[in-house]
């Protein structure tokens, strides 16, 4: 079934190229209100594609900001699985502008890479899915699964409306499991099967003590100085072996298995003293760079400021001192009683003299794991195997999808994460691109796993 799908893939290629650079042009930035037009332009590019395809009930879901497309194919028969594919159409400013070699709206091949904002995050992995549908659809007339489409525009601003839409609408969404192309792999043509992502959480902490900032002559000695009591605070919270010092920090963590610290050794690594040109890796004590970056959590001062910023010196003691704070969580970790416990600690830590004012992050996310041996995941890695040629690896993540726990939390169902990025895809940064290596060899991979899927 997948090979006259693959064939026609093939033989459609520049066409579909074509299509995608016409999605790509649309500068679909969620964070600034003068794209509103092009946003819209980008869920009613992906209405009539899917509509196109063959897909019914495609329409555009108002969430009370950017549209959320929703579409659904039920023709694949009752004993067929439903699928929930998600995705974004949105995507990140292109700041600073003149340090992209093109225009990131004018997509432009460079030496077997697509370069465009939104080729690797999430346009062209979003496209992929779609196009696979295309290919199945002319050639057999059907898909071999029954489909549900949701593909929102904020996910770069925090899929603000995402999570009230899913949850009112919950039979509109509800499948037997989610498939999601937002991530990468650890290579470039290296398969890999992301079978785990970490939680997120985090607050600012403000330390206050004068009311203005003053003479550090006159007052020096005097006055507890509010940088200096909030670098005691932040000091306190972790060791030099990269241990968080806080109380229950660690109480619930799900312990790293051996298979689990196997998976990741077994993952080609990063040599990061290369790559980020440091002197040494700092991990918490007894864990690998890797195991501590996949498997463990972390807290880490993102900002910090207050006082005299400018060139030479201003003498004074600043009146306030800020530091922004972020944890990445681990199976076991409940991001509000991290969020206590990090104030607690801080309140306790804060020296006399000055105020403290904690302000929690409303932005949180469980982490998400799911087995490794799920016959889902299974299939998913033999057909990665089968279109790249290579053993497929498992890896969880460092980093946080928002929605991947909420629709755990809502529906229960497995969530299979199927990128296709690489690290040299410069995410968020001028010069974003896609291995065109990866746009061939992925959508292989996905007419594999429908096959699979649908053979159950």
């Amino acid at each position: 079934m997948s090979k006259q799908a693959i064939t026609y893939l093939q033989e459609n290629r520049d066409a579909l190229l074509n299509k995608l650079n016409e999605f790509l042009s649309i500068p679909s930035v969620s964070t600034d209100s003068v794209h509103k037009q092009d946003i819209a332009d980008a869920a009613s590019f992906l209405e009539t594609y899917l509509t196109d395809i063959g897909f019914s009930g495609v329409q555009q879901i108002d969430t009370g900001g950017h549209p959320l497309v929703f579409a659904e194919y039920n023709e694949a028969g009752l004993d067929a699985p439903t699928v929930l594919f998600y995705g974004h159409y949105d995507v990140q400013p292109v700041d600073p502008i003149d340090e992209w070699d093109s225009d990131p709206f004018r997509p432009e091949v460079r030496e077997g890479r697509l370069y465009a904002r939104g080729a690797s995050d999430d346009k062209g992995q979003v496209f992929m899915h779609l196009a696979v549908f295309e290919a199945f659809m002319r050639t057999e007339g059907y898909l071999p699964v029954n489909v549900k489409v949701c593909i929102e525009g904020e996910e770069e601003i925090g899929s603000e409306n995402l999570y009230r839409v899913l949850h009112e609408q919950q039979d509109l969404f509800k499948a037997d499991f989610t498939v999601i192309s937002d991530s990468g792999m650890v290579a470039k043509n290296q398969p890999t099967i992301l079978y785990g992502l970490k939680g997120f959480t985090g607050l600012e902490v403000t330390v206050d003590g004068p009311d203005h900032d003053i003479h550090s002559g006159l007052y020096g000695g005097a006055v507890r100085n509010p940088l200096m009591a909030l670098s005691h605070i932040l000091a306190s919270m972790k060791d030099v072996d990269e241990i968080v010092t806080v109380d229950g920090f660690y109480d619930h963590v799900e312990p790293l298995s051996e298979e689990g610290r196997r998976l990741i050794q077994d993952v080609p690594g990063e040599d990061y003293q290369e790559t980020l040109n440091i002197p040494e890796t700092a991990s918490e004590k007894g864990y690998t760079p890797k195991e501590h970056t996949m498997g463990r959590p972390t807290l880490e001062v993102n900002g910090m400021y207050g006082g005299y910023q400018g060139e030479g010196t201003k003498t004074i003691i600043p009146a306030s001192a800020t530091a922004k704070l972020t944890c990445r969580l681990v199976p076991g970790q409940d991001p509000e009683q991290i969020q206590q416990l990090l104030e607690d600690h801080i309140h306790k830590a804060a020296p006399s003299g000055v105020s403290v004012h904690v302000k929690k992050e409303n932005l949180s996310a469980k982490a998400y794991k799911v087995s490794p041996d799920h016959p889902l995941i299974k299939k998913a890695a033999e057909s990665y195997t089968e279109a790249f040629g290579k053993e497929t690896v498992y890896v969880r993540m460092g980093g946080s999808i928002p929605v991947v726990e909420w629709l755990d939390a809502i529906y229960g169902a497995p969530i299979v994460l199927m990128g296709f990025g690489t690290p040299d895809d410069r995410l968020h940064s001028p010069n974003e691109s896609f291995p065109l290596d990866s746009f061939d060899q992925g959508m292989e991979t996905l007419a594999h796993y429908w096959t699979k899927v649908s053979q159950n």
